[in-house]
């Protein structure tokens, strides 16, 4: 017989909650800029979050759907879950859903991502009906002292070590400077793209999204060495 599962409890949070969850229990170990979250409880005990962002970069503009305002498109994140959670994530995502609704009824459409680089497929959307658009283009990143950054996250950094520096250094290569200040063993990588999803939010989102949509994509087998 199957264990009942917990009590379960989502609530609104502050940045120290959501910054440990994605700290302690996302791959990236990184705490994403999003002005919504959502804690996760099961028998009140903190399993994780839910965030909500807006994104800035061409994958998530909402130009590409039509839609004129910023605010009528945000991003799904981050979610990071204790390994230990027991409550589906489905399940979960579906009632962040509906509190970001009501928090904000204009909102038009959610856009989220599943890297491919880490084996993921997008199964958790797939549950809750999102939509499916296919893949993201190709992106760089660059491994520095064993561990991958992302390539928008050097560039920032490299751009705020580099403000008062003479232009000609400032044009050098990213990779130059990190092989010069960080890692001399630092490389460029390029990175597949990421499952796009998306969930129209009215009818007539929808029926401006449905003419994109395409097959779900499905998990790829993982074959282990005898």
């Amino acid at each position: 017989m199957p264990s009942k599962l917990p009590k379960l409890r989502l609530d609104w949070v502050d940045g120290e909650a959501a910054r440990f969850a994605c700290k302690r229990w996302h791959y990236t170990r990184t705490m994403p800029v999003a002005p919504v979250k959502i804690g996760i409880w099961e028998d009140e005990k903190f399993a994780g979050v839910i965030l909500f962002g807006v994104g800035s970069g061409r994958a998530t503009h909402g130009g590409r759907f039509g839609l004129k305002k910023h605010h009528d498109i945000a991003e799904l994140c981050r979610i990071a879950m204790a390994p230990w959670h027991q409550t589906p994530v489905s399940r979960c995502l579906a009632i962040a859903t509906r509190m970001l609704k009501k928090q904000s009824p204009n909102l038009r459409m959610l856009i989220s991502f599943a890297d491919i680089a880490q084996g993921h497929h997008g199964g958790i959307y797939q549950a809750n009906g999102w939509l499916y658009l296919g893949v993201t283009e190709s992106d760089l990143a660059f491994i520095v002292n064993g561990k991958r950054k992302h390539n928008k996250t050097i560039r920032i950094a490299v751009a705020n070590t580099r403000r008062d520096r003479p232009l000609a250094e400032r044009r050098k290569p990213a990779i130059d400077w990190l092989h010069e200040h960080i890692d001399p063993n630092a490389r460029r990588v390029e990175l597949p793209g990421k499952h796009r999803y998306v969930l129209p939010l009215d009818d007539e989102m929808r029926s401006r999204l449905l003419p994109m949509v395409l097959p779900y994509p499905k998990r790829e087998k993982v074959l282990v060495d005898a």
